[in-house]
């Protein structure tokens, strides 16, 4: 997949922060991109005339959308992002409902997606990245059911693949895990929240969290990882601001 010019990318979650820079990144390397997102958003034009990027308004959760959208567009590559904020506040404070959120949501959608993907299934040589969190790997006890739901997500996918390959699929399936991205929806009261709890500023605790992901570097990385050959491709990987890193 080198040559993204005319292979369909399906981003679920693209109207802001990661998804809005992953569905940019793919369109500038020439994909033609369907952006998935539950309100209208508006795109640039590629600056440099490659792909283009066409805005689908609709509601990944719900259970007949992922079969319209992969019928209608049959894309070859199909890149899962789309969450809920988490509530940010300690275990005490949260209800069932608050803490819940994230599995009712991130979860929900990457099974009803990753599901359809297999029931279609994607043409052969096809790519499908779901992007989790690095709260996966080290917990999350301000933001509730956040980081096992995001773990949840790397399991479906794993799950996915372990299917794809028993039907002899030829789909690759891959976890993207992201470290903070302050600019985000959900980076942003995240870092704020974390900065709080250490008694530190904003800025000492970006200053100590080490490279930071960005949209523009989230779909940058991305768009590298699908130009990848399959064989080379990790089921998981970290991302920081410094790339991908193969997660054992």
């Amino acid at each position: 997949m080198s040559d993204l010019s005319g292979r369909t990318t399906i981003v679920v979650g693209a109207s802001r922060g990661v998804g809005r820079g992953i569905a940019t990144a793919f369109a500038e390397a020439g994909a033609p991109v369907v952006a998935v997102s539950r309100t209208a958003v508006t795109f640039p034009e590629p600056s440099n005339g490659a792909g283009g990027i066409q805005a689908e308004v609709a509601d990944a959760g719900e259970a007949t959308v992922p079969a319209s959208l992969l019928d209608r567009y049959e894309p070859q590559v199909v890149i899962v992002v789309a969450g809920a904020v988490p509530h940010m506040r300690p275990l005490q404070e949260q209800t069932w409902e608050t803490f819940s959120v994230n599995w009712e949501t991130d979860v929900r959608i990457t099974f009803h997606w990753l599901r359809e993907i297999l029931l279609t299934p994607l043409r052969p040589g096809s790519r499908v990245i779901v992007v989790s969190s690095g709260a996966a790997l080290g917990g999350s006890p301000l933001s509730g059911g956040y980081a096992g739901a995001k773990q949840t997500q790397r399991f479906i996918t794993g799950y996915a693949q372990d299917e794809a390959n028993r039907a002899g699929l030829d789909i690759t399936f891959t976890t993207v895990l992201p470290k903070f991205s302050p600019t985000t929806g959900v980076g942003e009261p995240a870092v704020r929240a974390y900065a709080a709890r250490s008694g530190r500023s904003v800025e000492e605790f970006l200053q100590s969290a080490g490279p930071l992901v960005s949209p523009e570097s989230a779909g940058a990385a991305l768009v590298e990882l699908v130009q990848a050959d399959a064989a080379a491709v990790a089921p998981a990987y970290v991302l920081n601001g410094a790339g991908l890193h193969k997660l054992p």
